[in-house]
This record gives structure tokens, C-alpha cells and sequence, in this order.
């Protein structure tokens, strides 16, 4: 029980460690660099954690539960979505159309034409302000009553800005499951306590993720608007890294593993 304990205590830091993959942080920080509340980013970083236990539990628990053998060219097109996915950030970065979706899509931002209405938060309460660009028109008027919806969990973020987390959690999640359950089968003899290790694997990679988007948006949280310059410019440097490194791993996977061949080779790692 001791040896079993020791282990997925082990298993948790190993999650932990797991957050801090280049590709994982190059992925989150394409998302958490226009973000400026330490509260949404540290949600953000818990909702790709828990994409990505999501997929490291269906499939890892089908690899140690029924013995599935994952064959070399399905493999490496599951590590190749990540590749993909990182190209894919990168360039709607780079193309501002992240920031269009985020605005479209933003709760602060209700559809209504004409004067429109924008939510603000004072203290812990959120309400309406009636709204109008037009220089004769007063800015600000009465506050409205806010939406039943906001009472939502996820409120504060929106759901672009909740789904877009956990899906490419669950992307990423499909490169490191094969490695995570092969290395329970190799260490741990009970299925049960192999299934264990990776739901407490998982709770780590969640804990490591919340740290990490947190301490991305540490300054831009204390910055405010003030350096709007340097959001731009870190905003496409992350867009530009994503992309960068999105090609390289999907050329090492296309053709030096051999995807795109007739010979793949595929290490789990």
C-alpha cells in the first residue's frame, strides 16, 4: 500500500512536469497573452488540464484495461494533430482573427443595434450600461438589470473562451497518452491502481497548467492598459512561435518519423 501510495504521489508531480512541455506552454500562451485577469487565466489553464485528462483517461485506461495496441501511423497522426493545432493557434493569432472570435463572442459584448450595451463589473457585481458612440449622446446611462446567464459559472470568461481551452486540452491530450499508459504498464501490475495513477497524473497536469497560465498573465494583469504595445507585441510573438514550432513538429512527425512514408517509426515519448 505504501509502495502504491509513493507512486501516484510520484504520478502527481509527473503531471505537474508534464504542464510544462514546450508544446503545451506554447499553446496556452497564444491564449493567455490578451488575457489580463489572473482569476480567467488561472480557469483557462484548469480547463486545458482537464481537456487533457480526458483524453489521457480514455485512452490510456483502453491501453491498460484491454491491452490496445495503438498501430505506429495512428500514433504518429495523434501527436501530428498537435503539430496541427499549434499552426492553426498561430496563425489566427498572427491573423487577428482570435481577437475577433474573443470579441464576437465576448459576454461583455451583448448583441444589440444601434446604442448597445456593455457589461461592467464593479466589486463582485456585474450589471448593464447602456452604451452610445455618437459624441452628442451622453456615454454612460442608467445601469440595466444583468442577464439570468450570467449567474454562470463560466460567466466571466464566456463560452468561446471555456470550450476553446478544453478542446485543444483534449488534442494535446492524444499525444502523451500512449507514453503515460505504456509507462504504468511497465511500472504498476494493477489495473486499478494504473487507472489511478493516471486520473492523479491528470490532477497534476491540471495543478502545473493552473500555475503556469497564471504566471503567464501575471504582468499583463498588473500592467493593465498601460503597455498596450507590449500585449501587441508578445500577442504576436506567441503567434509566431505557435507556428513556428507547430511546422516543425508536424515536419519531424510527416517525414523524419516517417508518417507520410511507407515506413513510419513511432516512439512513444
Amino acid at each position: 500500500m505504501i509502495s502504491g501510495l509513493a507512486i501516484l504521489v510520484i504520478g502527481f508531480f509527473l503531471g505537474m512536469r508534464h504542464a510544462t512541455d514546450p508544446d503545451h506552454v506554447i499553446a496556452v500562451s497564444t491564449i493567455v497573452t490578451r488575457e489580463r485577469s489572473l482569476s480567467k487565466a488561472a480557469l483557462i489553464g484548469a480547463l486545458w488540464g482537464v481537456g487533457h485528462t480526458l483524453t489521457i483517461l480514455v485512452v490510456g485506461a483502453a491501453i491498460i484495461l484491454f491491452n490496445l495496441v495503438i498501430p505506429p501511423r495512428v500514433g504518429l497522426t495523434m501527436e501530428l494533430a498537435v503539430g496541427l493545432m499549434l499552426v492553426l493557434l498561430g496563425v489566427l493569432n498572427l491573423a487577428g482573427v482570435t481577437k475577433w472570435l474573443s470579441e464576437k463572442f465576448s459576454p461583455a459584448h451583448p448583441h444589440l443595434t444601434g446604442e448597445h450595451a456593455h457589461i461592467h463589473e464593479h466589486g463582485s457585481h456585474l450589471h448593464y450600461h447602456w452604451h452610445e458612440h455618437a459624441p452628442a449622446k451622453e456615454h454612460h446611462a442608467d445601469s440595466l438589470a444583468a442577464p439570468s446567464w450570467l449567474s454562470s459559472p463560466f460567466a466571466k470568461l464566456g463560452l468561446f473562451h471555456s470550450l476553446r481551452p478544453l478542446f485543444i486540452g483534449i488534442v494535446h491530450g492524444l499525444a502523451g497518452s500512449a507514453a503515460v499508459a505504456l509507462l504504468v504498464l511497465t511500472t504498476i501490475h494493477s489495473p486499478r491502481w494504473g487507472v489511478l495513477y493516471l486520473l492523479i497524473f491528470g490532477v497534476g497536469t491540471v495543478g502545473g497548467m493552473i500555475l503556469i497560465t497564471a504566471a503567464l498573465s501575471l504582468p499583463f494583469t498588473y500592467a493593465g492598459s498601460r503597455f498596450a504595445w507590449m500585449t501587441r507585441g508578445l500577442v504576436t510573438a506567441s503567434g509566431l512561435l505557435s507556428l513556428g514550432f507547430g511546422l516543425f513538429i508536424s515536419y519531424q512527425i510527416g517525414f523524419v518519423d516517417g508518417l507520410f512514408t511507407s515506413h513510419p517509426n513511432w516512439t512513444p515519448h
